[in-house]
């Protein structure tokens, strides 16, 4: 069975099912022809959409408003333009139906944003929040919400870890506050605050998933997600005090609604491939760099190890290893199913999903994704008292190799032996070779859970008087397992399962919060005053136990520990967690066009001493709204404009647990047979709270009936008081002392955000969206930098992700090795005097350009996503052209001969000490940076609404969806986006099919 197969693979009873509705819904009707004007009372509207209500049928006003459509005398009709009020016709009798709608200045403003402990109109938010709903996620064939956010949200900046299914993501808002404390944005999942730690044992995962990094989020279906909001400035996340100092992520899930009970059928297939190969030697080029190699060495003779070249190996044989390890197509599919309804009182929703995608890696490696989210809703029929239960569980299955095979891909031999022997058996080729193939035996699998609970319950006491409680739980569990059986080694060595060796590790993080809150709204002089006061109590414990067994009688033990002959504890681990606080938060509106926003909250937070546990943070927020004042209202060209800025602070306390105290960890090898302790930290009693100042200032404005919207802002967040480690002579038994620095550190930069609605006709529309960020990092401030550990990775006036590089002058055309600047004239290239070329990573700007355009029942939507920035190229973390391993075709630009030129110095085969030496200075070099901008075709839906009969509700759309499809940059490292060593986000194609009965 081919891989392609799967692309079509769609189960049976489904497959069926469609069919049945398909041929049971599609059939013609009888209709007469309708016709009319749609104008605001004065002039014609030129793009007013008129469909025939609970079905997709319906048309476009032309130039002059005039439109057509055949309808029947029980149809209504919904009228609807932006701007203005819908309005709902039935149609009768009737043959000709003019229509005049009524101007909503209010239109855009009516959006409700979710602001976490309270929501807010879009025209009367004072703080920066940016929304992405359910229908964007949708259209994207992504495993998680994070990976449907890039390119998304001005000022979000979300890098994939690797291209694994169930790997990781960094996040960040705004930039990096933090210079080693934590810079994660705080996430909130249906109220429930939602620790995204990974909970991996990095000795266990970090060569397959970077860093061991296993984001949480993975087990919520992307699918079941109504909306995410991005909460960036002091007005927004003030109310979350120290927990949105970097942020906040606010991801509310899919809940019942009022009308007849629906079901949904989502199901999707698709293919999985790497994004982008890197150009590397050939056979016949590779030999060539080798022989040069020798012959720069003064090796005639080849020695008996080097089997690639002295006659070993055929010289004449070429494996693209690249294609062989990373090339393989994977597959994916995704069966989802849901059913929700309710009436006035109580509203219900019920989902799941199954997902499973395999690798780009020969084998069967997988991963497997099973959820299951349940909604409750109910008010009382005065409608005082409210009631929501929300819980989602996750079930995340993967299996991959120990390590990621793309390093093995890139670097081995062009003409390296065959994987198998004539016979089907790994070839070891006379023990010539370490053949990659046999390390794939050796596994690595974890199992990650995740269960989140939520109930709410509210109650209103008067009129604008609320009482609420918010009570969630969150559990997550992660089991690994890593197998190392003795067959991944030659059997010439002769080892046995008693060779084999097995590593176990648990873990499990709990956590409860109970938030208690009380709202209330009163109409004053011409305004309206809200007022939200509450507190938090919330506890977080994390338990960690690891075991390594070895000695196996046989490999097929080995997923028993207890069958080990020895076994030892590698972890033994608990911690708690506990946070307290109080917020309030008081806005008044004054005739609707001057908003101020008071927000204040008090945090106590159990990872610092007595005296510091507790800190207050606040933030004010204004918004103007200007279209509102005389001088604009009646201005038919502009719909609404504001101006909003805020200004507050935060705290942190990201740095994990006990970091104030003096701490010990048990030593893994006893001492005249006694297990003793070693001491890992010392007591700092003024350990504290980072601190973060955020101020904003923005403009928000709607042209033309909503035709062109955009919002513009500037920010500057300054966070100082950082939470560092102190360095310690090793003549007090301990490294360093964590404290905190007088060290300074700016974030600031401009986000611009475009809506258009660019045509409009009776078919056709076309809408587009900008989203552009021009972020700027910077050490301010460091006291005592000089004399720090930290000298050689910061600097000040420069951005916290630099790079400190020799500078490369170029190479010496006599002796053809690299020479780089001394800049302190000693006569020698130092790294603490000579490396002073800063390399900068961070993107110079990001965004992303969306297009949705619809023609009857098509729909086709993409992103274009961009980045400026520099990256880590082909040349970092290599050895010297020369040496036993394949390179990028780069180094054919290389020195030959006394008086040439090139990019690359001699080769060398690691006889030539000082070339050797030489080539670890260039890649500590400016040369191993080079411009890795993109822009890339990050996402593209194109789906078709079956036409079915107008009299039922049954919905039916088919879809051919992509990711990261096309990418345009000059980068020869790979892919842009690439970690050294790891797979990119892969490109995938997806069919989906979505039915709602």
């Amino acid at each position: 069975m081919t891989k392609t197969y799967y692309l079509f693979r769609i189960r049976p009873f489904f497959s069926c099912c469609l069919l049945f509705f398909i041929f049971y819904y599609v059939a013609p009707a009888q209709n007469h022809l309708i016709s009319g004007q749609i104008t605001d009372g004065q002039a014609p509207i030129s793009g007013a959409s008129i469909i025939i209500k609970h079905t997709i049928k319906g048309t476009v006003s032309d130039f002059d408003g005039h439109y057509e459509l055949d309808a029947q005398t029980t149809d209504t009709l919904q009228i609807s333009y932006l701007g203005y009020k819908t309005l709902e016709l039935v149609v009768g009798n009737q043959r000709t139906i003019d229509v005049v709608l009524q101007e909503d200045a209010t239109a855009l403003g009516e959006v409700v944003i979710n602001a976490g402990y309270y929501t807010v109109k879009e025209r009367e938010r004072t703080g920066s929040i940016a929304k992405v709903d359910a229908q964007v996620i949708e259209e994207q064939p992504v495993n998680t919400a994070l990976e449907a956010l890039q390119g998304r949200v001005a000022g979000l900046d979300i890098t994939q870890t690797t291209g694994l299914a169930g790997g990781g993501y960094t996040v960040r808002i705004r930039g990096q506050n933090s210079i080693t404390a934590g810079n994660e944005p705080l996430y909130v999942i249906d109220g429930v605050p939602y620790d995204l730690g990974s909970l991996s044992n990095q000795n266990l995962s970090g060569l397959v998933l970077p860093g061991g990094i296993i984001n949480p989020l993975n087990t919520l279906d992307p699918n079941s997600i109504a909306s995410i909001e991005v909460l960036k400035d002091a007005d927004a996340t003030a109310i979350y005090g120290s927990r949105g100092s970097n942020g906040v992520i606010l991801i509310t899930t899919k809940k019942g609604k009022q009308g007849k009970t629906k079901i949904s059928l989502d199901v999707s297939t698709g293919l999985v491939t790497v994004t982008k190969m890197s150009e590397l030697l050939n056979s016949e080029q590779y030999l060539a760099m080798r022989e040069e190699a020798f012959a720069n060495d003064g090796i005639t003779n080849y020695p008996s190890y080097a089997y690639d070249i002295n006659g070993t190996w055929d010289r004449n044989r070429y494996t693209d290893w690249q294609k062989e390890f990373v090339g393989n197509e994977g597959y994916n599919q995704t069966v989802r199913a849901a059913i929700s309804g309710g009436n006035d009182q109580t509203r219900f929703a019920i989902g799941g999903s199954f997902m499973e995608e395999t690798t780009v890696f020969p084998m069967d490696f997988n991963y497997k994704k099973y959820t299951v989210y349940t909604t409750l809703s109910h008010q009382s029929n005065d409608e005082r008292l409210k009631l929501q239960f929300t819980t989602n569980y996750g079930l995340d299955k993967n299996c991959l190799p120990t390590s990621d095979l793309i390093r093995v891909a890139k670097y081995l031999p062009p003409n390296a032996p065959e994987i198998y022997d004539d016979e089907g058996n790994l070839n070891w080729e006379n023990s010539t070779w370490n053949n990659p193939f046999a390390a794939l035996a050796s596994t690595y699998t974890n199992e990650l859970s995740n269960l989140l609970a939520n109930a709410t319950l509210s109650y209103s006491f008067i009129k604008r008087l609320d009482l609420k409680v918010n009570l969630g739980y969150t559990r997550s569990n992660m089991d690994e397992l890593q197998l190392n059986p003795h067959t991944i080694y030659n059997p010439a060595y002769g080892l046995t399962s008693s060779s084999s060796n097995a590593e176990k590790n648990e873990a499990e993080r709990t956590s409860w919060i109970i938030e208690p809150q009380l709202d209330f709204s009163q109409d004053i002089a011409q305004g309206t005053v809200r007022l939200t006061i509450g507190g938090t109590m919330q506890e977080q414990m994390m338990e960690e136990f690891g075991l390594l067994g070895s000695g196996f009688v046989n490999n097929q033990q080995m997923n028993n520990l207890s069958s080990a002959e020895n076994l030892r504890t590698t972890v033994d681990y608990n911690s708690q967690y506990r946070y307290a606080a109080l917020f309030a938060r008081i806005n008044y509106n004054w005739k609707q066009k001057y908003i101020v926003n008071l927000t204040g909250r008090r945090d106590g937070s159990s990872r610092f001493g007595s005296g510091n546990q507790f800190a207050n943070f606040g933030a004010i927020g204004l918004a103007w709204i200007l279209t509102e004042e005389n001088f604009l209202k009646n201005k038919k060209w502009i719909n609404f404009a504001k101006i909003r800025t805020s200004y507050g602070t935060a705290g942190n306390d990201q740095i994990g647990d006990y970091q104030y105290l003096s701490t010990y960890t048990i030593e893994p090898v006893s001492y005249d047979g006694q297990i003793g302790l070693t001491p890992t930290s010392l007591f700092n009693a003024n350990f504290g709270w980072e601190r973060i100042k955020k101020f904003e200032i923005a403009m928000n404005v709607s042209l033309w009936r909503d035709h062109l919207n955009f919002e513009v802002a500037y920010y500057h967040n300054r966070s100082d008081n950082q939470l560092l480690a102190i360095p310690l002579p090793t003549t007090t038994g301990f490294s360093s002392l964590n404290s905190n620095f007088d060290a300074t550190v700016d974030n600031y930069g401009w986000e611009v955000g475009v809506q258009t609605i660019n045509l409009q006709s009776q078919d056709f529309e076309w809408r587009s969206g900008l989203q552009l960020s021009i972020p700027k990092n910077k050490l301010v401030a460091f006291k005592g930098l000089e004399n720090s550990t930290y000298r050689n990775q910061l600097v000040i006036g420069e951005p916290l992700s630099i790079y400190k590089l020799y500078h490369l002058e170029g190479i010496n055309t006599e002796t053809g090795l690299y020479e780089f600047t001394d800049y302190n004239q000693d006569g020698e290239i130092t790294a603490i005097e000579d490396r002073q070329v800063i390399g900068d990573l961070s993107p110079k700007f990001y965004g992303g350009l969306s297009n949705s355009l619809t023609y009857k029942n098509w729909n086709l939507d993409f992103l274009l996503q961009f980045t400026k920035k520099d990256g880590l190229n082909e040349f970092y973390n290599t050895e010297p052209p020369g040496f036993m391993q394949n390179q990028s075709i780069s180094v054919l630009d290389h020195w030959q001969f006394n008086g040439n030129q090139g990019y690359v110095q001699a080769y060398t085969a690691g006889n030539n000490f000082e070339a050797y030496y030489s080539h670890i200075k260039f890649t500590q070099s400016q040369a191993i940076i080079s411009d890795a901008s993109f822009i890339r075709l990050k996402s593209f839906s194109l789906s078709y609404k079956l036409p079915l009969k107008k009299e039922s509700s049954t919905t039916c759309t088919l879809s051919l969806q992509g990711q990261n499809v096309l990418t345009f940059t000059n980068f020869k490292g790979g892919d842009p986006e690439q970690l050294s060593s790891f797979l990119p986000p892969l490109k995938k194609y997806s069919i989906r099919v979505f039915l709602e009965l």
